[in-house]
This record gives structure tokens, C-alpha cells and sequence, in this order.
């Protein structure tokens, strides 16, 4: 069995989980997210705690109970504490401005460049260089930052663009002649 399986997920309180034949839902303070199941992975809800293991000892089964898992934890991180995002915006004249589920975007183009944000993601701008991404699905807002940040990624030899505010650009020396 997976190894990341075999850790069980304790739920906390305040967060209800619904078992089907064919999904699981989570429930807590900030949302609702659900998950459709397939037949390899059997889940075990006792005492607030979830644990999974496999149907059979087919590879499949065992990759997807660790899947399962992984993806069941980070619901259940959503719906209590919620996911975030931060990107800076590195260049002159280049800044961020939200309205509502909308993104306006300088980044020294012709145009200014507008990102519609998904069902049940949000985006807020604390400074017009800076753009924070929060939601409760860990994989919409991780797609969304990529999609933002995929309109001018950093260059190489300046290190202008939009960046994660962890990400490090290593800059390249210009060609000599």
C-alpha cells in the first residue's frame, strides 16, 4: 500500500465528510468541495478520522489510494483554512488591479490585459505590484496564479515579469561580443 495512504487524515471539527458509493464531500466553514471516486479506493470514516485503503492489489489500486489521499487531505485543508497564491510584479510600469472577479493587468504591452477569475476564486491586490490568489480548491488557484504569471513570465536577463514571491530568477550575463 502507498505510503502517503497509510497516513490517516484526521478531520476537524466544524467539517462534515459525506460518503457515496461514487464521491466524497467535505464541508466546512469557508465552502464545500466534492470529489468523484472510482471503485480502487475504499475510505473508512471513524471518530472524525478518514482512512483509505486499497480494493485490491493492483498497482492501480495502490497509486490511487495515495492519490485519494492527497487529494482528500487538501480539501479538507480548503475548506477550513483555504488556499493562497502571492505574485509580484517586477518592471517598470507594470502593475495589478482587481475589480471584482476581475484581473487588469499593465504589463507593457499595447493593451492592457484582462484575466476573468474562475467560480470560487478570488484575487486581491494589496499593492499595485503585488497580487494575491485565494480559494479553497488547491488546484484552481494554483492554475490560476500559473495562468497570470503566463502572460509575461520573468525574462532571463533583467528578470522583468510576473514571478511566484518565493520564485528566484537567476539572471543570465549578456552576450559579449
Amino acid at each position: 500500500m502507498s505510503r502517503v495512504a497509510k497516513m490517516p487524515i484526521a478531520v476537524p471539527a466544524g467539517t462534515d465528510v459525506a460518503l457515496n458509493a461514487s464521491s466524497i464531500t467535505v464541508k466546512g466553514p469557508l465552502g464545500s468541495l466534492s470529489l468523484p471516486l472510482n471503485g480502487l479506493v475504499k475510505i473508512d470514516n471513524t471518530n472524525n478520522t478518514l482512512s483509505f485503503d486499497v480494493v485490491d492489489d493492483s498497482r492501480e489500486s495502490n497509486a490511487m489510494s495515495g492519490t485519494v489521499r492527497a487529494l482528500v487531505a487538501n480539501m479538507v485543508n480548503g475548506v477550513t483554512k483555504g488556499f493562497e497564491k502571492k505574485l509580484s510584479l517586477v518592471g517598470v510600469g507594470y502593475k495589478a488591479q482587481a475589480q471584482g472577479d476581475k484581473l487588469n493587468l499593465s504589463l507593457g504591452f499595447s493593451h492592457p490585459v484582462v484575466h476573468q477569475m474562475p467560480e470560487g476564486v478570488k484575487c486581491a491586490t494589496p499593492s499595485p505590484t503585488e497580487i494575491v490568489i485565494s480559494g479553497i480548491d488547491k488546484q484552481k488557484v494554483g492554475q490560476t496564479a500559473a495562468e497570470v504569471r503566463a502572460y509575461r513570465a520573468p525574462e532571463p536577463y533583467k528578470g522583468k515579469g510576473v514571478r511566484y514571491a518565493d520564485e528566484v530568477v537567476k539572471l543570465k550575463e549578456t552576450k559579449k561580443k
